[in-house]
């Protein structure tokens, strides 16, 4: 079988080029050997002393999954639940905390390699994909629960995500995969010890598949390269870049009636949807060891991206649909520089961080309704140009004073402006001027305490804040409006029970007030609060060495306490589950053979704002197979069927329609080192 690859453009090659061609340049001018350090990333040291709750998979962990996605990693964090809209090449929704929204809108931070995958004005506001993260050149993945951590700002009210890459290292690593549906992944990932002093990290992906459902067949392709200079023993300096193609068809949703019928059929009126995206980003970093307790770490990078996506939509009794074109061009340039230290106290260890940050975003956004199978008709609908810059300080530092009282602290200070201009004809008559600018400043507190080498507490108070969503920004009334704030009270346990058996439980209140409503066209105040509450559990119990059980599960109550529109006020928050869970069992019955199984129940939701309309939930059942060939190079083999009970399910439910998860579907597939 054929595996298709979308056409390369010449900048991919370009960057091609000066991966290969700036090593060995500065391979000339460097000199004499230096022997590479350790490389750390903004805050890496606060992970040791943060009293709050956090959910860490490492490249080990990830690698075991056999994944195609990152945002596959999800199910394996408490209360965190992936919203699949069923539509390729568009980011799918996140849900955290008691927010919907993250991913395809501004509730969730997510952030790779320093660099912000959050959109400001990209088809919703904070929108990121994560489809330009390949699984296998992945370091680690974190999810911060809450808005918990100084070092991140918007987007983060109910948590953030980091991906970090791998840096250095000596590895040449494949994982290739085919599976129903006409799927084919291919990953690759190589770290390359260039001299003594200088680094390659490279990785690529080439991923299709024709998808369980007409019209839904996918493309993408990614390459990501770092290479890194130890020009002395306290400096080092490093490029990386980041090239991503994809083209997708999408088969739209399915009403009630239809998903009842046939879940993987297509509603007659949704046209040839889909979506087509480039994305590419450039970065550099100069690190310098001002000592041995203080580290300077500063960057710098640019993203340019492309995004359109056509969208078919309208009255569920409407003969036909309308159908949406929706493009994005957008280019953002970020620097910064921050502090990192580690100082051994006579009180206690204190470790830091304290930095400036500055990035300014455009987006140049044109949108055509009553497109005829892509072709643009009549006048843009909008036609604009828009700016965000955002200008952040933050410091954040904890002690070990005693290991019943090891407090930490954090502030974040952040100030937003920018403007909104008409570039071409066009229908709309929404405001569209200068932003007004917003500043907020963000404390966040913590206290550890570890009773004993088997039980640590932990507690803190965090705030978080959103902005004005999307255009709304640019309208004259926001300007007599403060940030949606956000505030988080957390409590959690960490319990280490004999050999076999390790608990950490949270519990979390989230409060937001001061929510930003319209009243009337651009007339906006703040009013509305709503509450967040819930209990998050993670459990490991590993009683032999051939078996071992995981358990992940989370809650979440919410209310709208007050709202301008009384009817709502009691109510629940949209797409938010009850509770996710999920069970997973691993099995070494011979050496080399491992087995596992992964139950994963989600529960009901509420759909329409007014709850007239919820959801019960899904229950789904994945298990595989794999096995391990000895050897100083191990090679693993493996096979996963994933919905084994062929459950017909929604993924995702609104009041614009069904999103059908997939049917029962095999993989096999092979990863190796050579």
């Amino acid at each position: 079988m054929p595996i298709p690859c979308p056409t390369l453009p010449r900048s991919l090659l370009s960057l091609l080029l000066a991966g290969i061609a700036l090593p060995v340049a500065a391979q000339q001018d460097a000199g004499g050997a230096v022997l590479l350090g350790s490389v750390e990333v903004k805050g890496q040291m606060l992970a040791q002393t943060a009293a709050y709750s956090e959910t860490r998979q490492d490249g080990e962990e990830i690698r075991e999954q056999h994944i195609s996605r990152p945002q596959e990693l999800f199910r394996n964090v408490p209360g965190m639940n992936l919203t699949g809209y069923g539509l390729p090449g568009v980011a799918d929704a996140v849900s955290l905390r008691g927010f919907g929204g993250g991913g395809h809108g501004s509730d969730i931070g997510f952030v790779l390699d320093g660099i912000p995958l959050n959109e400001a004005m990209s088809h919703a506001d904070g929108y990121a994909d994560l489809n330009v993260v390949i699984p296998l050149e992945l370091d680690n993945m974190t999810v911060l629960r809450g808005p918990v951590s100084a070092l991140y700002g918007n987007y983060n009210r109910a948590g953030t995500v980091t991906l970090q890459t791998r840096k250095g290292g000596e590895y040449r690593a494949a994982d290739l995969s085919i599976g129903s549906y006409g799927t084919v992944d291919a990953q690759g990932a190589a770290g390359i010890a260039l001299s003594d002093s200088q680094h390659l990290n490279l990785a690529a992906q080439v991923f299709h598949s024709d998808g369980f459902r007409d019209q839904s067949k996918s493309d993408r392709a990614t390459l990501a390269g770092r290479w890194s200079l130890k020009v002395s023993p306290e400096l080092e300096i490093a490029v990386s870049g980041r090239a991503h193609e994809a083209e997708a068809d999408n088969p739209g949703y399915l009403t009630r009636a239809q998903f009842k019928d046939d879940p993987y059929g297509k509603d007659p009126r949704t046209k040839n949807d889909g979506a087509e995206k480039s994305f590419y980003t450039l970065r550099t970093d100069i690190n310098y060891s001002l000592s041995s307790e203080v580290k300077l770490l500063t960057f710098a990078y640019a993203t340019q991206q492309d995004f359109t996506r056509w969208f078919s939509r309208g009255a569920a009794a409407a003969p036909t649909w309308r159908q949406r074109e929706e493009t994005y061009d957008r280019d953002v340039l970020g620097a910064g520089f921050n502090l990192n230290g580690h100082h051994p106290l006579a009180a206690g260890p204190l470790t830091w961080v304290a930095g400036v940050e500055h990035y300014r975003e455009r987006t140049d956004y044109l949108k055509y309704e009553d497109t005829q199978y892509r072709r643009r008709v009549g006048t843009a609908e909008y036609d604009r140009h828009f700016e965000l810059d955002n200008l952040a300080a933050f410091a954040e530092a904890g002690i070990v004073l005693h290991p019943l009282f090891q407090p930490s602290v954090g502030l974040r200070w952040d100030r937003f402006t920018g403007d909104c201009g008409i570039a071409g004809a066009e229908t709309a008559t929404n405001e569209c001027g200068d932003m007004k600018a917003v500043t907020h400043t963000s404390p966040k507190i913590g206290l550890r305490s570890r009773l004993s080498p088997a039980v640590e507490l932990r507690a803190s108070w965090s705030e978080g804040f959103g902005l004005a969503s999307d255009m709304a920004k640019y309208a004259a009334g926001v300007g007599a409006v403060d940030p949606n704030v956000f505030r988080q009270t957390e409590i959690g346990a960490n319990f280490k029970l004999g050999p076999a058996l390790m608990v950490d439980v949270a519990a979390y209140h989230l409060r937001s007030s001061d929510e930003i409503s319209e009243l009337s066209p651009g007339e906006y105040v703040n009013a509305g609060s709503t509450r967040r509450r819930g209990v998050e559990l993670s459990l490991l119990w590993a009683p032999a060495t051939v078996f071992d059980l995981s358990l992940t599960y989370g809650s979440a109550h919410t209310r709208i306490v007050d709202n301008p529109d009384a009817s709502l006020e009691g109510k629940r928050v949209t797409s938010v589950p009850r509770y996710t869970a999920t069970l997973q069992a691993n099995w070494r019955p011979l050496p080399g053979w491992r087995g596992n199984a992964t139950l994963r129940k989600v529960g009901n939701y509420a759909v329409s704002a007014d709850n007239s309309q919820t959801y019960g939930g899904y229950t789904t059942l994945d298990l595989g197979l794999s096995y391990t060939f000895a050897g100083s190079r191990p090679t693993t083999v493996y096979l996963a069927v994933d919905n084994v009970t062929d459950r017909e399910y929604a993924t995702a439910v609104s009041t614009i329609g069904y999103a059908t998860g997939a049917p029962r579907s095999l993989r096999i597939g092979a990863q190796f080192d050579f």
